[in-house]
């Protein structure tokens, strides 16, 4: 389990790869395969704009509140595979690393949505980290945009260098 410091809270307002606006992600994505979103109103955006990931994890809040039900739903039905996981603030559980692990191995049984109990705000760190090369990462940065993150090796090296320090 990974449990977020105090000391590494202001190093991950910073972000690894590109912020872009909702027109810049569209356009971004276009291009891609597969694509991991982590966080309700980035991956409400991708399927509204008929963008499907391969795997979106979502905790059903946004900034830490309840959202309106009908955006709820419509997350819901994009995949038939859906699991479950407890994962509190500040932490990647074991359980929710698994999970990711789990999907990013087996891409032939995407789409599927991993499901939080707790907050999703820190997957973004594993499924970086997890993703074989050729899957882009995206995650809402709160105020600013959305991070498109490649997963690369230069990129996995900066995410172990945050995961070793937790």
């Amino acid at each position: 389990m990974y449990v977020l410091p105090d000391d590494l809270k202001d190093t991950l307002k910073g972000y690894i790869g590109d912020l872009v606006d909702e027109p810049g992600l569209l356009k971004l994505l276009k291009k891609e395969k597969y694509i991991v979103s982590v966080g309700d109103k980035v991956t409400y955006t991708l399927l509204k704009h008929g963008i499907n990931p391969i795997l979106c994890i979502v905790d059903y809040k946004l900034e830490r509140k309840p959202y309106p039900s009908e955006m709820k739903a419509f997350i819901q039905r994009f995949s038939t595979i859906r699991l479950q996981v407890k994962n509190p603030p500040g932490t990647i559980t074991d359980e929710l690393w698994d999970a990711i692990k789990t999907v990013l191995k087996n891409l032939k049984n995407s789409p599927v949505c991993i499901e939080v109990d707790g907050e999703e705000d820190l997957a973004s760190l594993a499924a970086i980290y997890l993703a074989p090369g050729g899957v882009t990462v995206i995650y809402g940065l709160p105020n600013k945009g959305v991070v498109v993150v490649k997963a690369t090796t230069a990129h996995k090296q900066k995410v172990k260098e945050v995961l070793d320090r937790m």
